[in-house]
């Protein structure tokens, strides 16, 4: 058993189009960010979406058909890990930042879903796009709902 594990698993929605670039080496990048919500119980205690947000880099092949087909609004599953960066910012402080880096992407809505309706012919539901590009990958884990925590007024947290 391995002693560390550098694992995060997100299914959001994502918060802009995806930004495309190339490296000097000539692989795509594709930047990505996504909100995902958790739940919360708000000052009246009823629960409330509370959104997160992450930065998400995709690489290779599978970083220019995220850029291709998806878009703003579209759900999306990243399995990745993270990463984290420092750099000297331009008025000479330190900045941090902790990031995902995707190994899998899954497109988890259909075509015409989401606010950005990202064409291209893409529809298939829970349609994964591996690290080789467009290879079948195991999604059956991600068509099962998460549990719904509103019904769960015993947890003590």
């Amino acid at each position: 058993m391995p002693a560390d594990l550098n694992r995060v698993t997100l299914i959001g929605r994502l918060t802009r189009d995806p930004e495309l670039r190339h490296l000097r080496s000539g692989d795509a990048v594709a930047s990505l960010r996504i909100a995902v919500n958790g739940r919360a119980r708000d000052e009246s205690g009823q629960w409330v979406d509370k959104p997160n947000f992450f930065d998400v880099s995709v690489f290779g092949r599978q970083a220019e058909t995220v850029a291709n087909y998806m878009a703003k609004g579209r759900r999306i599953g990243i399995d990745g890990r993270l990463q984290w960066r420092e750099w000297e910012a331009q008025d000479g402080g330190k900045r941090q930042s902790v990031d995902v880096v995707a190994n899998d992407v899954f497109f988890l809505d259909s075509r015409g879903e989401g606010e950005g309706g990202a064409g291209g012919g893409w529809s298939s539901q829970a349609a994964p796009v591996s690290p080789g590009g467009d290879l079948p990958v195991d999604t059956s884990d991600l068509s099962s709902p998460a549990p719904d925590p509103a019904g769960d007024d015993d947890i003590p947290f």
